[in-house]
């Protein structure tokens, strides 16, 4: 009887032991929370005035400045002030007509050609890009980096430059999911922090990593149009990056909510819904792309509403207007 019990004891330890064996093998490590991944670039960039508001700047440190204002600098008696100009559009168009001593550059390599510059101007074709383009230099060491308004519509309307006369309209206006002045926006909500995947975990490796994810994916897999929002806008989370007193007076479109300001500090950032497609909506579609840009580089699947309010209320406007008239400033190009 003992020998029995001494191996019925031998046989219940082993399986202990097989079994916390087995356990400790199979164990790994605590995984790091996906929202610290959030968390850790939210403290960098709030720490190193890279919060929202900080990218978009204002009066001398605004995030974009005219074609007149590049033009009358790069034409002064002193070089030393002149502006960089990086040229995204397409390298044939570029060829045909650019801007004296500008470069051509993609979205994608906007950082390598910038490598050693600073008092950057970025030119696109309506400005969109460039301003989605600032934001990654903003975030990447060039905290003056300016889009050009308009674009190269801006610089010039003639010759086949003009590529916002045809966007312009009144989708919104003539939709049912339009809701006139006075507006009616939706309930802000609090829906916490976004889940950010990143292989980096350290501030600056975050970031770098965030930026290189939206330069390479385009601004155009960024961007939407007003008829795909108007014709369901339940699809989409929208913000309408206006003053209230502008929603009073234009109306918005239905289910929009009012977040501006919109900052990491402030915390307005948890009133973005991290499970939806975030979509901004602006004047002209380029403070817009700006903070589509930097959203997603903190982690929201966010999107800007191309052309903004000149693409839905363009008859009604008062500032903020589109008209080859006011907008293209004519000014010379050269060809290779």
């Amino acid at each position: 009887m003992k020998n029995l019990l001494k191996i019925l004891f031998a046989v219940v330890l082993f399986g202990a032991l097989f079994t916390t064996s087995c356990k400790k093998d199979d164990v790994e490590p605590d995984p790091v929370e996906e929202n610290e991944n959030f968390a850790t670039l939210k403290t960098y960039l709030t720490g190193n005035s890279m919060d929202l508001s900080d990218v978009l700047g204002s009066g001398a440190t605004s995030f974009i400045t005219t074609a007149s204002n590049v033009y009358t600098i790069n034409t002064d008696a002193d070089p030393n002030n002149d502006f960089y100009i990086i040229d995204i559009r397409e390298s044939g168009d570029f060829t045909t007509s650019h801007i004296e001593n500008s470069v051509n550059s993609t979205l994608a390599d906007i950082l390598t050609t910038a490598d050693g510059h600073d008092n950057i101007a970025v030119l696109c074709y309506t400005g969109q890009t460039a301003c989605y383009a600032v934001t990654a230099l903003r975030l990447s060491g060039f905290p003056t980096a300016k889009a050009i308004k308009w674009g190269m519509s801006g610089w010039s309307g003639t010759n086949g430059t003009d590529k916002w006369t045809d966007n312009v309209g009144d989708a919104g206006t003539n939709s049912s999911n339009w809701a006139a002045a006075p507006g009616d926006l939706g309930t802000i909500t609090n829906y916490g922090d976004p889940v950010l995947n990143t292989s980096a975990t350290d501030g600056p490796g975050i970031l770098k990593e965030q930026v290189t994810k939206v330069l390479d994916g385009g601004f155009a897999a960024a961007a939407v149009t007003n008829a795909s929002v108007l014709d369901k806008p339940s699809d989409y989370y929208i913000n309408n990056f206006w003053m209230a007193e502008d929603v009073e007076h234009y109306g918005n479109i239905k289910t929009a909510v009012r977040v501006k300001p919109l900052t990491l500090a402030g915390g307005e950032y948890k009133n973005y819904n991290p499970a939806a497609k975030a979509v901004t909506y602006c004047w002209t579609g380029q403070t817009s792309a700006l903070v589509t840009a930097y959203m997603r580089i903190v982690g929201y699947n966010a999107f800007s509403l191309k052309f903004g309010a000149n693409g839905m209320v363009h008859t009604a406007l008062n500032s903020h207007k589109w008209t080859a008239a006011s907008g293209a400033s004519d000014l010379p190009l050269i060809s290779k």
